[in-house]
């Protein structure tokens, strides 16, 4: 690893706009963990949810942004494994797509030097225990995209079990989606809501006063059901459990 590695933020659209505290916490943890940190400001959307839906030719054109926004960069981070996994996988078929050799070369290089906020951290920097502190009892949803896509594995409950002062427990049928999908929770509101439904009800079992996951699109869905159903179960991003310390818990 690079001493003091130049790092790019990929907010990802969703944090960037519906919880900015969740971008803002990666950059918290990322220099507090030695990383040079910088937001390339004409970072846009992934384009996930046009080619998820089809629109290839109008998905190309973030391609190409995305490879002018970043291509200057040690790493790029993102705390989403859903909009990692597009960058992977999606990023050098579109650019096959397009049939530009050059944008394939490109976006396969960029795609190589982006990772998910955990595999990051545990990978490339090679900590698991972060200096975080967080004194509650938390259950963990690993999301559809970031485990079978991304595939971050276990390194999200690695890094949440070496937070100090946190009752971490196992959340039952952890590895059913939570029907967000993307487009899927518009295309199929009603499935969605029940998919979100059996999600909660699993999370409210646990006992839990938090449900962390590493993707705040699924944390919306499921939230928005503990919230109308009154659980009192508050949702919370991983980047926000691991920017956290004894001093903010004063």
């Amino acid at each position: 690893m690079n001493v003091n590695p130049h790092v790019a933020l990929f907010a990802t659209c969703i944090t960037d706009t519906m919880k900015p505290s969740v971008p803002i916490a990666t950059v918290r943890l990322l220099e507090r963990l030695g990383c040079r940190v910088s937001y390339p400001e004409r970072q846009t959307c992934c384009g996930q949810i046009m080619t998820n839906t089809g629109y290839w030719d109008e998905a190309v054109p973030t391609v190409r942004n995305y490879v002018r926004s970043f291509g200057d960069y040690d790493y790029i981070v993102a705390p989403s494994g859903s909009c990692v996994g597009s960058v992977r996988e999606q990023h050098p078929m579109l650019a096959r797509h397009a049939g530009d050799a050059g944008l394939e070369r490109d976006a396969t290089a960029a795609a190589a030097r982006t990772y998910e906020l955990s595999e990051f951290i545990v990978d490339v920097l090679g900590v698991t225990d972060v200096g975080a502190y967080f004194p509650h009892r938390v259950t963990y949803h690993p999301t559809c995209h970031s485990v079978r896509i991304t595939k971050v594995g276990d390194r999200p409950l690695r890094l949440l079990r070496d937070v100090r002062g946190i009752d971490l427990i196992d959340l039952p049928k952890a590895e059913e989606c939570c029907g967000f999908g993307g487009t899927f929770s518009v295309k199929n509101p009603d499935v969605s809501i029940a998919m979100a439904s059996d999600k909660a009800r699993h999370v409210r079992t646990t006992g839990a006063e938090y449900l962390v996951a590493g993707d705040h699109a699924c944390l919306m869905n499921i939230g928005g059901v503990l919230h109308r159903g009154r659980s009192g179960v508050r949702t919370i991003h991983l980047a926000e459990i691991l920017a956290a310390t004894e001093e903010d818990a004063r």
